[in-house]
């Protein structure tokens, strides 16, 4: 390494006289190799202004001592710029490198979350997840139980990053642990709750609706911790209805009670469940109305369901100018037979 810094400091003295006399483009082309070098063995930037110095003095050993002074001026501020040039450099590998980890991280989220929609002859199902960074706070899961009902989980953590995903890999592997029987909602979202008020921190809550879906009856039984109302659509009166159940979000206190109430579902009627992400769409600095999703559902109501939710998530995506102010969630069933 020594040796390499004298030759280079050698010749750049040299092109700095052939320079200085000439002003040829040749002693330019030719230093801006040395500089290639000096970059390639990570040669500071005081350290070139240091050899540009020793360089002139060796040639003008007579130079006046103002100008000397001007150059260990220039020399200070290079050593400043050169240490704060670092420290830019060393945030920017670790940035890189963290943002690698978290694409990572949300790779494996989107896997274990992943979930299988189920198949249900007579039920048309549609559903979209997209988060608004890389990692998603919010969560749907589909659960067949053994006498053919089908559980139903949406929830949103409020919260976001890495913390958010960890919160639902919870809650997603404490539904997989449940018994494949069927069971009420309240007594899913009090097991629930009390997973989450004792593994999480005291500043980490998360809002959740749990309903079960029976296809011989058409009702779907349902339970709410502070989720977002779901919507019942009528399609004889082309009409939405709002419904809900009080309860407590998850993580606040362990001895809760959730209500239970039903729905029956009649044949082209709908539920559509959504997360927080859906109703605080912003169209410029106002945020929409409920209306206003139930006005562009029904532009897409000749559509699948899956297809429904799509095209829904597109034209508030195109509202906001693709730039989504929190994870954006729908669900829909609409009964077909």
């Amino acid at each position: 390494m020594e040796n390499f810094f004298e030759e280079k400091a050698d010749e750049y003295k040299k092109l700095l006289a052939e320079y200085i006399e000439f002003q040829d483009e040749k002693a330019l082309y030719g230093v801006e190799l040395v500089s290639k070098a000096f970059i390639k063995h990570n040669i500071l930037p005081e350290e070139i202004v240091n050899i540009h110095i020793k360089a002139l003095k060796e040639l003008y050993p007579d130079l006046f001592a103002s100008f000397e002074h001007s150059l260990d001026f220039l020399l200070e501020a290079m050593i400043s710029y050169g240490l704060a040039h670092q420290e830019i450099q060393n945030l920017r590998e670790q940035q890189i490198a963290l943002k690698s980890e978290i694409s990572v991280a949300a790779q494996m989220q989107k896997t274990l979350l992943k979930t299988k929609k189920p198949d249900i002859a007579g039920l048309d199902i549609g559903v979209i997840s997209v988060p608004a960074n890389q990692m998603n706070g919010d969560y749907y899961s589909f659960l067949q139980n053994l006498d053919g009902t089908i559980g139903i989980a949406m929830a949103d953590v409020i919260g976001k990053g890495v913390p958010a995903a960890l919160c639902m890999s919870m809650i997603k592997y404490s539904l997989d642990s449940l018994p494949k029987e069927s069971t009420p909602p309240p007594v899913i979202l009090g097991n629930l709750n009390r997973v989450v008020e004792r593994n999480t921190e005291s500043n980490m809550f998360i809002t959740m609706m749990y309903g079960e879906y029976n296809p011989e009856t058409g009702k779907l039984v349902y339970s709410f911790a502070g989720h977002e109302p779901g919507y019942y659509y009528c399609a004889d009166e082309d009409r939405f209805t709002e419904f809900s159940t009080a309860g407590l979000v998850l993580g606040v206190s362990e001895d809760v009670e959730y209500e239970q109430a039903e729905i029956e579902i009649a044949k082209n009627d709908m539920i559509v469940l959504m997360t927080d992400g859906v109703t605080e769409c912003r169209d410029g600095d106002r945020f929409i109305e409920i209306d206003e999703v139930f006005d562009v559902i029904r532009q897409y109501l000749h559509l699948s369901a899956q297809d429904m939710v799509q095209e829904v998530y597109r034209y508030f995506e195109r509202l906001q100018d693709f730039q989504l102010q929190d994870d954006f969630s729908l669900l829909i069933l609409r009964k077909t037979v």
